[in-house]
């Protein structure tokens, strides 16, 4: 294998309950050279990938349209929705009418979702709030902003509370005025490991796709591990990972290119990124001859 044996291949693991089912059967001590795993919230691997602590990860779609030409994506992964995500939710203390020209407390784990939030508040309805940031704890986001928002499990579990507010669904929002897929995360490689060690990224990758194959097989030991981990209902659990998807085609790449669209058009991003993935058919032969 080449050059493989220098160090371990560094992988970032998101560690909300949208990527379980790619990396619940995820086992690195199966793989045949050393990997490190990284497990953290979208937000931090978004900065590790950048500054290359880490080679590969789970990252927020955002994050890597920001840093495209250093990423090949990894294909036919992603966590997407059509529709109801359940994980990204703007809770509202106030009417929307004043939330569009009020203020918004944010989470900071995921630069997508608060971007997916701009777009939505500032390009869909024609506001312009304020943002701060905030830590996630839904009462004390609330006690001085108009609406606060979550993801990940901070989002599902505020969502069991009977906390009075009205609560935004993102995903549900953005399908209802576009009609499109949502990619909130994206499988990346650092272009520089994928020239330098193509079996080991090859080899990853094709576990990483086993796994999600496995978990679609049978959700079950994903939904127990959710319940004993956080808690709800297995119905609950079942509608959650039901509305969710983990691939990465056509339709979810239209999604994925119109978010850049807008994220331009409010200056969130420079330019539209080329969704660049990796050339798996001919990676061994062709990667391995451009170092």
């Amino acid at each position: 294998m080449n050059n493989t044996n220098s160090r371990p291949i560094r992988l970032g693991r998101i560690s909300y309950t949208n990527a379980w089912p790619v990396f619940h059967h995820f086992d690195p001590t199966q793989l045949p050279f050393q990997t490190e795993i990284h497990s953290d919230l979208p937000a931090t691997l978004n900065r590790k990938l950048r500054a290359g602590d880490i080679d590969m990860a789970a990252i927020s779609s955002y994050a890597y349209g920001i840093s495209a030409d250093s990423y090949y994506l990894l294909p036919n992964l992603s966590v997407s929705s059509f529709g109801r995500v359940q994980s990204i939710l703007l809770f509202l203390k106030s009417p929307l009418e004043q939330v569009l020209h009020g203020k918004i407390a944010l989470t900071t784990a995921s630069a997508t979702s608060v971007n997916l939030l701009k777009i939505i508040m500032e390009k869909f309805y024609g506001g312009k709030p304020t943002y701060e940031d905030a830590e996630p704890v839904l009462e004390q986001m609330l006690e001085n902003a108009d609406a606060a928002l979550l993801i990940g499990d901070h989002a599902i579990r505020a969502s069991w509370t009977n906390h009075g507010y009205r609560v935004l669904d993102l995903g549900e929002v953005w399908n209802i005025w576009t009609g499109q897929w949502m990619t909130y995360a994206l499988w990346a490689v650092h272009k520089e490991t994928a020239h330098r060690y193509p079996e080991a990224i090859r080899e990853i990758y094709e576990a990483l796709i086993a796994g999600k194959s496995k978990s679609y097989d049978d959700m079950e030991p994903i939904v127990d591990k959710a319940l004993r981990q956080i808690g709800g209902t297995a119905a609950y659990w079942q509608g959650y990972f039901g509305n969710l998807c983990h691939d990465f085609g056509d339709a979810q790449r239209s999604g994925l290119k119109l978010y850049f669209q807008y994220a331009k058009e409010l200056g969130l991003i420079e330019g539209e990124p080329d969704i660049a993935e990796l050339p798996l058919p001919y990676l061994l032969d062709n990667l391995s001859n451009r170092r």
